[in-house]
């Protein structure tokens, strides 16, 4: 597209690409043009040229000479420019010129220079060009160069835009005509301009904006907003087979654009713009469309209508990304204490003044197009022709005594309407915009306000507030939301409620007395001594449903519910819940400890599925923002792992799913409980950070058994180690030059991970892999150590070999143990390790090191060099695996699942000892033997978070 110009920027070589660049040339250029004033076939390509040439000097003359733009000011050259635009000489010209105007004005970084190119209005007429917009790249050009012009907008460069004597702003205009574009690209551009311009604080300019164009674009971009909700709606309704994902996905991005393009609008904070941004929000979209939504599900009436979940998960998005108080205020206020009486009273008003087609508190089309309500706008006067809402502009003596008029017929409006648009009087009968929605916050206020504030249940303050002036005053969207987490079937709707009880929490522009009313949880709230029973019964009632063999509950919904739950009865001095509700609480808990009984199984999947499950649920906890950005949980819930949603987001399939989810309900029920009471988590993780061998750990190896082996890389070299079996890990470590008999770790990896096999032409040589766990149970496992070890004979091959299989088979079966006892399943325990048994006496001596926690010797501490031994009277031989008498052991130095489960009295017994052993003498799959050669293969990562790295 650029690559056409043979001397453009930063082209050519020698005396003639230096003479370009220079006042004489710019002179030429201008006698060129001159010269060629009309376009037609056969200079056409030279006045291209021509243009690009004076444009690439102007940018050199913006850095090193300011002549060069006293003489372009002086011939008036920016003439030509526009001359030769409307000649209409073709496309090929205008997509050059616009091209090469879009590039000089990215370039310019002095003002000066800058107010040469905007004086004389010339930008504003090649604004205003009527282009052939049908083609793409003329579009995207134009579009391109009106983002650029709004990027060099401040207070003073305004004024070239924006003629405040004849109120005309063509940037701005121009722009906003394309909103609505097929292309989404050029919508983006729209939306940048705009906020540009809303940036800048020219009182003027802004209040143009609001008597102009505020009305017409936002009631067409709410229109356009609905009109794009509506076809996601039916999308959902179409595509209960998840055939039109991708539409939907498209559909949910761009309505989630638009929230963040509002909400970049109101954060600008232009108080009146706001006003009249938030009045067609609330009573042309939000509550007409979503809110009116969630309790008529008719889709014969007049109003159009989207389904349960698209409404909730809309308002959903809403309050997570909209924080602007007046907006989310009213929201609230409709959906927790508003009945169906807020969409009748606007109405009946409207008859009685015989403009019933001027209501706004419905989902309507504007009755004119963008474009030509901007035509009307711009020619017409004082008097308002228009017959829709529309403010005022300050200073009009006429408009203000309408206001006071109107003001005076109707004192409860007009203070409603002071208080929603600070101080902005209506203009006119028909063009009141008056906001009721905030009117009736004033009046609940009120009537709620006599209400005294005690430790009342939800229903209590109800029934208060109903006696109050507001007499049978229902609440249909409260009750909806309470009525929609019943998961007796499915958890279709009750996802999308959590997450709006969820998303209102976390507003911060909500009013915590709005939440405090019906005891929700705020997330900045005050000291509570009460919460409402009602949700917290029905968080519950979802526990105890995902809990059940057959229960529908996707692991989000229970996972969202757990949350809600602890933001509902957890204050700063601690848990506040009831015993009746932490005793059914506590029931849901031990009914998914049997639920995941019925999954339990020796085999090794489910101890992998295990630690799994736990490393991914604390990793990555729930992000509801991510969560709601997700349009495949719009869709009814699918048990079929082929659709591609994500496990937690829909519901198991088969029996490996299955006990996935049983792990995963009963991890998240256990720490809720474990929240509540106060207590902390002494079981879980089954492997602690903090209880492993770490890389350059300094180890007691006195009377320890070691194997020496050399390990060859994959590069050629090769390393001098010994090969050390912990309880839970395997280690290759060298002597330490400081002590005798001392060892420093060099790598460190979970044997219960590792895979041990011969080589076939090498007796002597073991291929030994160690992986990474996996962060999720679909990722694929990682080595982070891969070699080839070579031993003195194959007499010690076989050793380490039966060590590391042994080892491997009693960390694994250790684990297993201390799930049993998790699950409060009967133990058995063994004393023999693959029909080999030893006694307690015997497993100390073949322990493979002495290891405590003083022992470590940090990088940062090469000064450490005391004893490992916790008294002086112990000798080298002393065994590590005696009974240390602990509250609570860690599982290195007692690793039985009896010393850690609950009750545990931490004495030591045979059970300890046998299975902290590793005996040496065991059976072991044989090693081919043969000398014909060596397969040398080694790599490490020093990525894991379990192992160490090579020094």
């Amino acid at each position: 597209m650029f690559g056409r110009s043979r001397s453009w920027v930063g082209g050519g070589h020698g005396k003639a690409a230096r003479s370009i660049h220079s006042l004489d040339h710019l002179k030429y250029m201008y006698h060129v043009l001159t010269k060629n004033t009309t376009v037609t076939d056969h200079n056409r390509n030279l006045l291209v040229e021509t243009i690009r040439s004076i444009t690439e000097i102007l940018i050199w003359g913006d850095q090193n000479d300011s002549s060069v733009f006293d003489f372009f000011l002086e011939k008036n050259m920016f003439v030509f420019f526009l001359n030769i635009l409307r000649q209409k000489s073709g496309r090929y010209v205008c997509v050059q010129l616009l091209q090469t105007l879009n590039i000089l004005f990215e370039n310019i970084s002095h003002e000066t220079s800058l107010y040469y190119l905007l004086s004389n209005n010339y930008v504003n007429s090649i604004i205003v060009h009527k282009f052939d917009f049908s083609d793409e790249e003329i579009m995207a050009y134009y579009i391109s160069f009106l983002k650029t012009l709004s990027l060099k907008l401040n207070n003073h460069t305004v004024h070239f835009f924006y003629n405040e004597h004849t109120n005309d702003f063509a940037l701005y205009t121009e722009a906003i005509k394309f909103f609505n574009h097929p292309e989404s690209m050029v919508r983006i551009a729209v939306r940048t301009i705009t906020l540009n311009v809303y940036k800048v604080d020219n009182q003027p300019m802004l209040h143009y904006i609001r008597d102009k164009t505020a009305v017409p674009y936002f009631s067409n971009l709410v229109w356009f907003i609905g009109s794009h909700v509506i076809e996601l709606d039916n999308c959902v309704q179409t595509d209960e087979e998840h055939r039109n994902r991708g539409k939907l996905s498209d559909l949910v991005a761009e309505h989630l654009d638009h929230l963040h393009y509002l909400n970049d609008i109101l954060i600008i904070n232009c108080e009146f713009l706001n006003d009249v941004l938030t009045d067609h929000l609330l009573n042309r979209l939000f509550l007409p469309l979503y809110v009116y939504s969630l309790v008529n599900q008719d889709k014969g009436g007049e109003r159009p209508k989207i389904s349960l979940q698209v409404s909730l998960y809309l308002l959903s998005q809403v309050f997570l990304i909209i924080h602007y108080a007046p907006l989310v205020n009213s929201l609230t206020e409709v959906i927790l204490n508003g009945d169906l009486s807020v969409f009748s009273s606007k109405v009946e008003q409207d008859i009685q003044r015989n403009s019933a087609k001027s209501s706004i508190r419905c989902f309507i089309k504007p009755t004119e197009t963008l474009e030509r309500s901007l035509e009307i706008n711009k020619h017409k006067g004082k008097k308002r022709l228009q017959k829709r809402p529309n403010y005022k502009n300050v200073g009009e003596e006429e408009e203000e005594e309408r206001g006071l008029e109107d003001t005076q017929e109707d004192p409860d409006k007009a203070k409603g309407t002071e208080g929603s648009s600070k101080g902005i009087k209506p203009s006119g009968e028909n063009e009141e915009i008056e906001m009721v929605i905030m009117e009736r916050c004033k009046m609940s206020e009120l009537s709620i306000s006599t209400v005294t504030e005690q430790n009342t249940t939800d229903e209590e303050k109800s029934a208060a507030a109903s006696g109050s002036e507001m007499t049978n005053w229902s609440r249909p969207f409260l009750d909806m939301v309470y009525n929609a987490q019943d998961c007796a079937e499915d958890d279709y709707y009750a996802l999308f409620v959590l997450c709006l009880l969820y998303a209102m929490s976390q507003n911060k522009g909500i009013d915590p007395v709005k939440l405090e009313r019906i005891q929700l949880p705020a997330q900045h709230a005050e000291e509570k001594s009460s919460y409402n029973h009602v949700l917290a019964e029905r968080l519950i009632r979802i526990m105890n449903y995902a809990a059940q063999p057959d229960g529908k509950v996707r692991l989000a919904t229970l996972e969202l519910g757990c949350l809600l739950l602890k933001q509902l009865v957890l204050s700063k001095s601690g848990s506040i819940i009831k015993d009746v509700h932490l005793a059914c609480l506590e029931g849901a808990r031990e009914e998914s400890v049997h639920l995941l009984r019925r999954f339990y199984k020796g085999e090794e999947i489910f101890l992998d599925m295990f630690e799994d499950e736990y490393r991914s649920m604390t990793s990555k906890p729930m992000n509801v923002e991510y969560l709601m950005m997700d349009a495949s949980i719009l869709l009814p819930p699918t048990g079929t792992p082929l659709t591609g949603i994500d496990f937690v987001k829909r519901l198991p399939c088969g029996d490996v799913e299955r006990t996935r989810r049983a792990i995963r309900v009963f991890f998240m029920l256990r720490s809720l409980s474990l929240h509540l009471r106060d207590e902390p988590e002494t079981q879980l993780p089954l492997t602690r950070e903090e209880d492993l061998i770490k890389t350059d750990d300094v180890l007691d190896l006195n009377n320890s058994d070691l194997i020496a082996c050399t390990v060859f890389t994959k590069d050629g070299g090769q390393v001098q180690r010994f090969l050390a079996v912990d309880i839970y890990q395997m280690s290759l470590v060298e002597p330490d030059v400081a002590r005798l008999g001392w060892g420093v770790v060099k790598f460190a990896g979970l044997l219960q991970d590792m895979q041990v096999t011969g080589v076939e032409d090498d007796s002597r040589a073991l291929n030994i892999i160690i992986h990474k766990p996996a962060s999720s149970p679909h990722s694929k496992p990682f080595p982070i150590l891969q070699a080839t070890f070579i031993f003195s004979d194959h007499i010690r091959c076989i050793i380490a070999k039966q060590r590391l299989a042994k080892g491997r088979i009693q960390a694994r079966r250790m684990k297993m143990q201390r799930i049993a006892a998790l699950l409060d399943l009967p133990v058995q325990p063994s004393t023999e390790v693959m029909g080999f048994g030893h006694s307690a006496a015997s497993a100390s001596q073949h322990l493979p090191f002495r290891f405590y926690d003083q022992s470590r010797r940090g990088s940062c501490d090469p000064a450490v060099q005391r004893s490992v031994f916790a008294s002086v009277d112990k000798v080298p031989g002393f065994a590590v695996a005696q009974c240390i008498n602990q509250p609570n052991p860690s599982p290195l130095s007692s690793p039985s699942p009896s010393s850690s489960g609950s009750g545990s009295t931490g004495h030591c017994d045979s059970v300890t000892a046998s299975s902290t052993s590793t005996p040496s003498a065991a059976h072991s799959p044989s090693v081919s033997s043969g000398r014909k050669g060596r397969r040398r293969v080694f790599s490490l990562s020093e990525a894991d978070s379990h192992g160490g790295h090579w020094v």
